[in-house]
């Protein structure tokens, strides 16, 4: 029997969604089988990255590395690889390359390395390893033919970025994705197939190098050889959209596998981000489908092109890191949804799921979480754009008049929100709030063409995408005009300064977390991969210096009139913190209601557990002061 609803205030219930709950969620990513059945995974908390496994045919836990792991390239990712008997991994600050023994656990240093690395990928029968190396910001491809006398020879070296070493089933030939400046990975890349030999003593030698995929205009992603060695399948966005692809080796030809309307791949801001796997016997491939944010598994035979979708029975909404066991067709996955933190899963053909790692260690009541609807509103007369809508949800609680509104802007700008479990936004809707996630254009998951429709229009299009949702939202009676606020972190936190130069009152509230605040100082420090991010999204530079300087919220911050709560991390090398404290300058010199909150030992993200709690205590006494909520 249901208990009747109390009445409070929208924006002030209490909720059990709290701040150390959402500060301490465990992080998973690149689940990977052994040749014996072991199931190994990266997993974060707030100030550790450890490789974890659970033995095969046990339900036993263990940790297997004593030292934080990850790739040191792009924005992460590629920490580690499984071989027969042993995995290769990243240890995170040094770049050391680590060979750990899965059944004894024994973990040894294999060899010390100036610069960073990421991705390494050990050779069938676990005799050497494969790795993307940098050094003084030049990346290459380079090759450990024998871990037992460990020597480092470099392999490629021409392209600007690599991604995705993968070796031939038969150790005789190897692939990659490579992309060069000033191209985005999801602009422009190749694939590369190449023969490799590898002789007793002295360097091994590349032959027969074949760009297969890819190439000026055209995004492609993520090789994979088939287990029978005779075809490659990779994810292309020739047609429009991220589909996945079959290259047959012996006649050269290309098949296009996947054909909906939907989203197969994602942008490579990190190394190894997997969408798809083969089956062992190479027959079929499970994959992962992009559509409105939410992402489906499916199956597809690679002769007769059938697909089925295999329906889980749970109610995840998003998969990420996909991974099928040589042995058991069981496929391992990050999982979540609207109202499930993230899990490691198992998933039977049929699509039954065994959890085998929570990222809470106590889950919350379902019923506390808000379920998503993708929604869809017009820019101005042409043009679509997408978002989530959350009301707000509680099992207890009910208000009188509508909820206030908080706009959330995703980070990128080449991002997309998805329907995983969204710790931010049920923090919020479990305490009243209405909460609108907006992809707005340049995002992610609605084709090349809507990815591209932000390029030259970054710091315009993308508020005007926020601002149109926004008044939607409210047209359709769903939220409080008069009470809405907008936050965003890194290219999120430039939208939100931006809307508020632009569209000043619209907003009573405005957060900001490691916003961008000066294109032409953030010219002189961006990293690498980001060198030239910005004259696709915004223009040339010099000739357009005009733009960067209009675009830069930094410049206009005096016409900035409505409360802004502004977060920074001391050691952001993406962001700097004198770009926060150049908008906090400016607001205080106009008297404007602001917090400024610097977490001195915090980078591009806030990842200690205390600061994330921090940050939503904060921030809700910032909003609950500014949009008049009442106990």
């Amino acid at each position: 029997m249901n208990q009747p609803q109390s009445t409070q205030p929208f924006g002030t219930w209490p909720s059990p969604v709290n701040p150390e709950t959402t500060g301490s969620l465990r992080d998973f990513s690149e689940p990977g089988w052994s040749a014996q059945g072991d199931l190994v995974w990266v997993e974060s908390s707030s100030d550790q990255t450890n490789l974890m496994s659970t033995p095969a045919g046990t339900n036993t836990l263990q940790q297997l590395t004593d030292v934080s792991v990850g790739g040191g390239l792009l924005f992460g990712g590629g920490a580690f690889s499984i071989g027969s008997r042993l995995a290769a991994a990243v240890q995170h600050k040094t770049s050391q390359l680590l060979i750990i023994d899965l059944h004894t656990g024994r973990t040894r240093k294999l060899i010390n390395l100036p610069g960073k690395a990421a991705s390494p990928q050990l050779s069938p029968a676990d005799r050497g390893l494969l790795f993307i190396h940098s050094v003084n910001n030049r990346d290459s491809l380079k090759i450990i033919p024998s871990l037992k006398q460990p020597q480092v020879y470099p392999l490629e070296s021409q392209a600007d970025f690599y991604n995705f070493p993968r070796w031939h089933p038969a150790g005789n030939r190897i692939a990659w994705m490579s992309w060069d400046h000033p191209a985005m990975p999801w602009d422009s890349a190749r694939i590369t197939t190449a023969r490799i030999h590898i002789p007793d003593n002295g360097p091994p030698v590349l032959s027969d190098q074949q760009v297969i995929a890819g190439g000026p205009g055209i995004s492609v992603v993520q090789p994979e050889w088939s287990p029978t060695g005779d075809s490659l399948a990779y994810v292309s966005d020739r047609t429009g959209w991220w589909q996945i692809y079959l290259h047959h080796l012996e006649s050269g030809e290309h098949t296009q596998l996947t054909r909906a309307k939907a989203e197969h791949g994602l942008p490579a801001w990190l190394q190894e981000m997997r969408t798809f796997a083969f089956s062992p016997d190479g027959r079929t491939i499970t994959f992962i489908r992009n559509q409105d944010g939410f992402g489906s598994l499916w199956q597809i035979d690679t002769t007769s092109l059938e697909e089925q979708q295999i329906k889980l029975d749970e109610d995840y909404a998003w998969l990420e890191g996909i991974s099928l066991s040589p042995h058991s067709g069981r496929t391992a996955a990050v999982a979540s949804g609207p109202r499930i933190p993230p899990r490691l899963i198992t998933i039977e053909p049929t699509g039954k799921t065994r959890v085998i790692r929570r990222s809470l260690d106590r889950e919350l009541p379902k019923d506390i979480f808000s379920d998503p609807d993708p929604i869809s509103w017009e820019a101005d007369s042409r043009t679509e754009i997408y978002g989530l809508f959350y009301p707000p949800q509680h099992p207890e609680y009910t208000g009188t008049g509508k909820p206030p509104l908080l706009v959330i802007v995703h980070s990128g700008p080449t991002r997309q929100k998805w329907a995983e479990f969204q710790a931010r936004t049920q923090y919020f809707t479990s305490r009243g709030y209405a909460v609108l996630e907006v992809n707005y254009r340049g995002s992610t998951g609605y084709g090349r063409a809507y990815r591209e429709a932000l390029y030259g229009e970054w710091g315009a299009a993308d508020v005007e995408d926020c601002v149109s949702g926004a008044g939607y939202v409210a047209d359709q009676g769903w939220a409080d005009p008069d009470r809405m606020a907008i936050l965003g972190s890194s290219a999120g936190g430039l939208t939100v300064l931006q809307t508020l130069i632009a569209h000043p009152g619209l907003f009573q509230a405005g957060i900001s977390l490691y916003g961008v605040a000066n294109h032409l100082t953030l010219r002189e420090v961006t990293p690498k991969f980001e060198r030239y991010y910005s004259d696709q999204l915004i223009g040339p530079y010099p000739e357009r210096a005009d733009l960067y300087r209009e675009r830069s919220p930094v410049f206009s911050a005096d016409q900035i009139r409505d409360p802004v709560a502004v977060f920074q991390g001391g050691r952001d090398p993406v962001v700097p913190q004198d770009q926060a404290e150049a908008i906090v300058e400016a607001l205080r010199e106009n008297h404007v209601p602001h917090l400024y909150v610097l977490y001195p030992e915090e980078g591009h993200g806030f990842k200690k557990s205390e600061n994330v709690s921090d940050f939503f205590h904060r921030t809700e006494r910032f909003l609950a002061e500014h949009l008049q909520l009442h106990d």
